[in-house]
């Protein structure tokens, strides 16, 4: 394994490190919690959070800021973030208006946040509440969800509740409603190429044959709905689209945002002739495209192959969704 790394034990601090570094002014770190959040003044509004194991860069660590995220909790690579850091982080950013977190559907990190919730009540902390995000139409049950997982969709929840948040006058129980309802409509599927190595392991997490794929894959390497021979480019990418649209279902004149991820090892050329496939679906489809958003979202270190996510969009939505965000990284 030959990577940009020192210890596999300091991956995770040291990249949080440089990212403080690179941003100082807006960007604070609490090293040994791994925990990055908003530096800026955020008063008046309910405080969002969001949590899991590294290794799915740029989420999450890199959507902290104004109009997304204002504490992101980094676990060890693909382990759940731990319960003093989500309990911090909420004390450190909450502002009297208490503090939403935004939960992929993972079974350590619903844990963690559920018992954080539960200290933060008992010490008499910051009134807080959770969203649980579920996009992945692949599967209903893996070993790490108890149901449907959350995976790259989830940066339409914070993209759009993050800047709701931002809005006078917008209290915690409405926010936790909006966030909601915006994933409920959204619908996701990816699949591998090629399998990640972790820094820990120095090896792939599984095996895939020169001339396989895994359809439906989690973004920890979790077996999806099948594994099959490898497939051009428009039929695996309508196989993926197809089921997106049908579990919703998606209808003729739905009004949608479409976002390519790349899983962390495909070139961007491959995901813009995703992107071009989907197009054509969609508008055989009858769908209205709003706004195409293509690069690397969600992540799962150095896996190849990407994934496709719906937002089915209506007027508040599409004001979010454009709405300026203040991030690392300019992709909204």
């Amino acid at each position: 394994m030959k990577k940009i790394i020192n210890k596999p034990d300091d991956v995770v601090v040291e990249m949080l490190k440089g990212l403080a570094l690179s941003r100082p002014d807006s960007i604070g770190l609490i090293p040994e919690k791994r925990v990055v959040y908003r530096k800026d003044p955020y008063l008046n509004k309910v405080a969002i959070i969001s949590g899991s194991g590294s290794g799915h860069e740029p989420d999450q660590a890199f959507y902290v800021g104004k109009g997304m995220l204002d504490a992101a909790c980094a676990g060890p690579v693909f382990a759940a973030p731990t319960l003093d850091a989500i309990v911090d982080a909420a004390k450190l950013v909450d502002r009297g208006r208490g503090v939403l977190f935004l939960v992929k559907n993972y079974t350590g990190d619903r844990a963690n946040f559920e018992m954080a919730s539960e200290m933060l009540e008992f010490e008499g902390g910051p009134a807080v509440d959770t969203a649980i995000i579920n996009d992945d139409v692949a599967v209903k049950d893996s070993t790490f969800t108890a149901g449907r997982r959350g995976v790259a969709g989830a940066i339409f929840v914070y993209k759009i509740i993050g800047a709701k948040s931002e809005e006078e006058g917008v209290n915690l129980p409405q926010l936790k409603k909006f966030a909601m309802e915006v994933n409920d409509n959204i619908r996701t599927m990816g699949f591998a190429l090629k399998s990640c190595t972790t820094p820990a392991k120095g090896s792939t997490t599984f095996d895939l044959g020169e001339d396989e794929i895994e359809l439906g894959v989690g973004l920890h390497g979790e077996p999806g709905r099948e594994r099959t021979k490898y497939k051009p480019a428009n039929e695996v990418i309508k196989i993926i689209t197809d089921s997106v649209i049908e579990d919703l279902p998606f209808i003729c004149g739905d009004e949608v945002a479409l976002l390519i991820n790349g899983l962390g090892g495909t070139p961007i050329g491959e995901l813009y002739i995703a992107a071009g496939i989907v197009h054509e679906i969609l508008r055989n489809r009858k769908l209205k495209v709003f706004r195409t958003y293509v690069n690397n979202f969600c992540t799962s270190l150095d896996m190849e192959g990407c994934s496709v996510s719906l937002l089915r969009l209506n007027e508040e939505f599409k004001r979010l969704l454009l709405a300026p965000a203040d991030i690392p990284i300019k992709y909204f």
